[in-house]
């Protein structure tokens, strides 16, 4: 979900295959795709991609935002798969 109302550059795509949330220790399918940036690292329009289930979804969001990272939730079924 977009909060902002900004929709930008397309994320970086994540691997095809079966997507796992990015929670530590966590194995369960992925069913967000939480995008972000370091400005201290990445151009401001770079967007990368950590994954999320139903559960650790609003953690890993509240992780990234508390670090001004978060920009925007979608969707897995909106991220670009590369083989």
């Amino acid at each position: 979900m977009d909060l902002l109302g900004l929709s930008g550059p397309a994320p970086d795509p994540v691997p095809d295959g079966e997507l796992i949330c990015s929670a530590k220790g966590c194995r369960e399918q992925a069913a967000w795709g939480l995008l972000w940036n370091n400005p201290k690292l990445h151009t401001p329009e770079r967007r990368k991609v950590w994954l999320a289930c139903d559960e650790h979804r609003e953690h890993l969001e509240q992780f990234l935002g508390a670090r001004s990272f978060w920009k925007q939730t979608v969707a897995v079924a909106e991220l670009d798969r590369v083989s």
